[in-house]
């Protein structure tokens, strides 16, 4: 099944991820059409993460149902749930830090490889055109993300900032309909945070995916977002513009505490989880 422009390309049906007695995700609804970038926020430890990683198959939800293109993909494995068009990034980097920035985003683009392992044996001329089609596209996917003039070097030596930029790269050359990004700005300056923003509505733009963020930088998310799901202890609290989230009370509890209730504060606005 494929999405239509305005049916779901990504949809949580009441998923709950139950860990022993914690519920860190309840009753969880969210649906992404193709083209949508949604930011996904709250305090810590509300289930941000959770959610991604039940998305991803890095977890099996409890109850309710992921769906891609209309296609249950409870259970599935993280690969093949990534073949269905769902790629991710994540709060640590996850790089192969031992390989160039070039074959980080090769080993990506392998997905659509169409010679097999007799012909990669052989080096046939199949395997070495389809070899040339994969470096291509990812020099193409590093020059979209600025980073093409650091094809040689190995991961571990660019900036953390760039190594961000590079995990996007990766997700990208999986060739996803959905792309979740978990704290993009994790390690940025302020103008590469800038620079960061107007990447994301470009990626959004130019490959018409839907996008998901958790983001802690609210300046960013509320930014670059066109509508926002604010998560608390696993329950959703709150939906809508970022300027309606802005000034929801609920959402203004949740991150301040209740300033009649005598007790601490909770984080400022933003956060993991």
């Amino acid at each position: 099944m494929t999405s239509s422009a305005h049916s779901p390309v990504l949809e949580l049906r009441k998923v709950t991820m139950q860990f022993g007695g914690l519920k860190a995700l309840s009753d969880f609804d969210l649906a992404l059409a193709p083209g949508e970038l949604v930011g996904l926020i709250g305090p810590n430890g509300a289930g941000k993460t959770t959610a991604f990683n039940a998305i991803t198959g890095m977890y099996a939800p409890t109850q309710g149902d992921v769906l891609v293109d209309g296609e249950r993909v409870n259970g599935r494995r993280p690969f093949q749930i990534c073949r269905r068009g769902v790629a991710r990034t994540f709060q640590n980097t996850r790089l192969f830090k031992e390989l160039s920035v070039l074959d980080n985003v090769r080993i990506a683009c392998h997905h659509s490889s169409e010679a097999g392992l007799f012909a990669a044996f052989m080096r046939t001329r199949g395997f070495l055109d389809d070899e040339a089609r994969i470096r291509k596209r990812a020099r193409e996917y590093l020059s979209i993300l600025g980073l093409l003039q650091h094809q040689d070097s190995l991961a571990r030596g660019l900036p953390y900032g760039e190594q961000r930029r590079l995990e996007i790269a990766r997700a990208l050359a999986t060739g996803p309909k959905v792309l979740c990004l978990d704290e993009p700005a994790a390690g940025m300056n302020a103008s590469e945070k800038v620079e960061l923003m107007g990447l994301i509505r470009k990626i959004r733009d130019d490959f018409r995916l839907a996008i998901l963020v958790i983001e802690h930088d609210m300046r960013l998310v509320m930014g670059v977002s066109e509508r926002l799901v604010v998560l608390d202890h696993g329950v959703v609290i709150a939906r809508g513009t970022p300027d309606a989230v802005r000034r929801d009370p609920k959402v203004i509890e949740a991150y301040l505490g209740d300033p009649h209730a005598g007790g601490g504060t909770r984080p400022a606005l933003g956060g993991r989880g």
